[in-house]
């Protein structure tokens, strides 16, 4: 006699979303916690270091956010109507990295500065979105899925190389 040891679907969501929900008490406190200090020692927050502990936060905070997601991929990637369009999303979301590169290298005499900004701030979180999307590209089952987070995680991934290659020029030709 066969046993099915498996939990089932709603249960996996439900841990799924205790999960998100231990994140956002955990990113509360520790934002909150974050704001006590500046509250008491409001000359030294402005400051540079209090900045890169700040980004250093928020970047923790989204990689806490990143074990959940990590689970709600794999508990969704068996439904495969669900994973195609996740997947559709996927490849849409790497269509705006090149974009926003190619906005960013425009420069402010042709694009508003709160566009570039905004980016900017894009191009920045390409490292999560790269990471995600390969997770992604790991959980898929279905082979429409496979292929276009494939595509996903290759303009993506190419993208962020291209910016990576431009900052390295960058960097050279103010160094010389």
């Amino acid at each position: 006699m066969r046993h099915n040891n498996s939990i089932s679907w709603r249960v996996q969501f439900g841990f799924v979303a205790l999960g998100y929900a231990a994140v956002v008490v955990v990113a509360a406190a520790l934002l909150f916690g974050r704001h006590l200090q500046e509250l008491q020692y409001p000359a030294e927050a402005s400051g540079g270091m209090w900045a890169a502990g700040d980004m250093f936060l928020w970047i923790f905070i989204a990689l806490l956010f990143m074990v959940p997601t990590a689970f709600l991929i794999w508990v969704t990637a068996r439904f495969e109507t669900f994973y195609t369009i996740y997947s559709k999303f996927l490849l849409g979301l790497s269509l705006t990295a090149p974009v926003c590169l190619s906005v960013f290298n425009l420069g402010e005499k042709h694009v508003g500065e709160g566009l570039i900004n905004l980016c900017l701030l894009r191009l920045l979180w390409a490292p999560l979105i790269l990471l995600g999307m390969g997770i992604s590209r790991l959980a898929a089952r279905f082979e429409r899925a496979k292929k276009l987070a494939s595509y996903a995680l290759l303009i993506e991934g190419l993208t962020f190389a291209a910016a990576l290659a431009l900052l390295i020029r960058a960097w050279a030709h103010n160094n010389h």
